[in-house]
């Protein structure tokens, strides 16, 4: 059996990778070769379902893909426009959201599951109530909890909400919330079949609806194999225009020289997560091309401020004058980054220059450690075995600042595990630091404090610091309750000016986000706010409704 498959992938080797996977997994003859797509990415998807983790890895593989929201951003100005809601009305005290629903929406069906009707409101009620209600059926089945919702505190700020009609639905809010149409846009809210869970409840098999996804998206999942592939098929019923590509594979490959490598021969046609230092390489090869977009997001080094010393400020303060940030910069990002004056980017609206970031000064760090008391210092640095968009290299960033740390003697030691590892025990919060980042879900600039900074997130483990201040999460709360721009800049800056104070982390780097791929490859496009899209529409070719939001 093994031998017939290697001669029969010698004979396919003139197609594409994605024809070959076709053809062996379907019985498809050479004759025909299936328009597709592969698409290297970087890692295993912790789950199917985004409302259940937080990791760019599983984002991609499935919001853009196989899911649709309420709301979506516009892919070239930021602006929410409508989804699975046509339009939405805002009430005069701005707590009261009503949304009006699509009609002929039209579910994924699968081997176990045909849907009998098309979307509306109850897959909306049960898609957040399943957040939000801990006595719903389905919101235990997920073992990590909804952690993007725990961390704005999403099941305090819902009241209710209401099933007005079948094509109406209406959330209830418990106090202003000027963040709340971004958060719905973010790639987590996304929309579930009820039909298929009360399938699954009579099938006791409830933990198979964030296994075996049903969505209205472009994409119907259909195969996984851990460590090899993901297979999804077109959605030959998708409510917008359908994407070209009839196949759409996700080569599973962790190394970054192996992705490109397999561009290079063709068994990709999409890569992900390039390093720097590999854009050369690409430039040498006419078919290839570059895909960027400014980056919406932050890399940082995040101190356990739960655990000693890092609970104390002047430490984390010494640590952060001792790291030289620009020359990881120059090694690490290689004029694909800016450096990160505070947590928000140069692209937010909110975003003003911090002036009182820490400044590289190795003997203010030596002078700071000796007031602190602390001598002989090791520390641990955990860093991502997985290349992200905000930290193309975590191992080479944690050896520069192993380097740096030696010069004012401390030992440091870099801790890294296989990603699926990697993320549960940081969940146990046993750690001395991390290197990691955030990639922002949507353009609001609460998006940079409260879902990993805030109280709440610690609860959540989104959190890396574990640092809680009730100052801080009551300016972030302010923020929220005005929808005056002025207004939330000013607070979103106190809030910068308090996080530099405290520092329960060191931010260093803002990264373009890129992406390599064949230069005939038109359907692939980088999302704004994380995420990549195979779909080929650019989220601006919704014609059909009245986008106008009435108050």
């Amino acid at each position: 059996m093994i031998f017939l498959m290697r001669v029969l992938i010698k004979r396919l080797s003139a197609y594409s990778t994605a024809a070959c996977i076709f053809c062996l997994l379907t019985g498809c003859g050479p004759q025909y070769v299936p328009p597709g797509l592969v698409y290297c990415s970087e890692g295993n998807p912790e789950s199917f379902n985004p409302q259940l983790v937080t990791s760019g890895t599983t984002i991609d593989a499935t919001s853009q893909q196989i899911y649709n929201g309420l709301v979506d951003y516009n892919a070239t100005s930021g602006q929410i426009i409508p989804s699975l809601a046509t339009q939405w009305q805002i009430s005069e005290d701005e707590l009261t959201y009503t949304f009006q629903l699509r009609k002929g929406v039209k579910f994924h069906d699968s081997v176990r599951f045909t849907p009998s009707r098309a979307f509306n409101a109850d897959d909306v009620l049960f898609s957040f109530n399943r957040i939000i209600d801990t006595s719903h059926p389905y919101h235990a089945v997920s073992k990590t909890g909804y952690p993007f919702f725990q961390s704005i505190g999403f099941d305090k700020l819902i009241n209710k909400i209401e099933k007005i009609s079948d094509y109406e639905v209406a959330f209830h809010l418990n106090n202003k919330d000027a963040s709340f149409l971004s958060n719905l846009a973010a790639g987590f809210a996304i929309i579930l079949s009820e039909e298929y869970g009360q399938l699954l409840i009579k099938q006791s098999s409830e933990e198979t609806i964030d296994r075996l996804p049903i969505g209205t998206g472009p994409f119907k999942f259909v195969q996984y194999v851990k460590n090899e592939y993901i297979r999804y098929h077109r959605n030959e019923k998708y409510w917008r225009s359908l994407p070209q590509a009839e196949l759409l594979v996700f080569d599973i490959t962790p190394k970054s020289t192996s992705r490109l490598a397999k561009l290079i021969t063709g068994d990709c046609t999409v890569s992900a997560l390039p390093k720097a230092g590999e854009l050369p390489v690409v430039l040498e090869h006419e078919e290839l091309k570059i895909d960027s977009q400014p980056g919406f997001n932050v890399a940082f080094w995040a101190f356990n401020t739960q655990k000693p010393p890092f609970d104390d400020v002047r430490v984390r303060r010494a640590l952060a004058h001792a790291v030289d940030r620009d020359n990881i910069l120059r090694a690490v990002y290689q004029k694909t980054a800016v450096a990160a004056t505070g947590m928000l980017p140069p692209m937010s609206w909110a975003y003003s220059e911090n002036k009182s970031i820490i400044e590289f000064n190795p003997q203010k760090a030596k002078q700071l450690l000796e007031q602190a008391g602390v001598e002989n210092l090791t520390v641990d640095i955990w860093a991502m075995p997985v290349a992200r968009i905000y930290n193309p290299n975590a191992h080479k960033t944690a050896e520069l600042i192993q380097a740096d740390l030696a010069n004012i003697g401390v030992k440091v030691n870099i801790i890294s595990y296989d990603w699926s590892v990697f993320n549960q025990k940081l969940s146990q919060r046993s750690y001395d630091s991390v290197l990691i980042g955030w990639n922002a879900d949507n353009s609001d600039p609460d998006n940079f404090f409260t879902p990993i900074l805030s109280c709440s997130s610690v609860a959540s483990n989104s959190n890396r610091s574990r640092w809680c201040s009730p100052e801080f999460d009551s300016i972030l709360a302010k923020a929220r309750a005005t929808t005056s721009r002025a207004e939330r800049k000013i607070l979103y800056q106190q809030a910068e000016a308090m996080f530099a104070d405290k520092l329960p982390m060191l931010p260093f780097a803002h990264a373009t986000r890129l992406a390599f791929k064949h230069k005939d490859v038109k359907q692939s496009r980088l999302t704004p706010f994380g995420g990549i899209s195979f779909s080929g529409n650019d989220n601006d070719d919704i014609s059909d409704v009245n986008i106008e939001v009435k108050h």
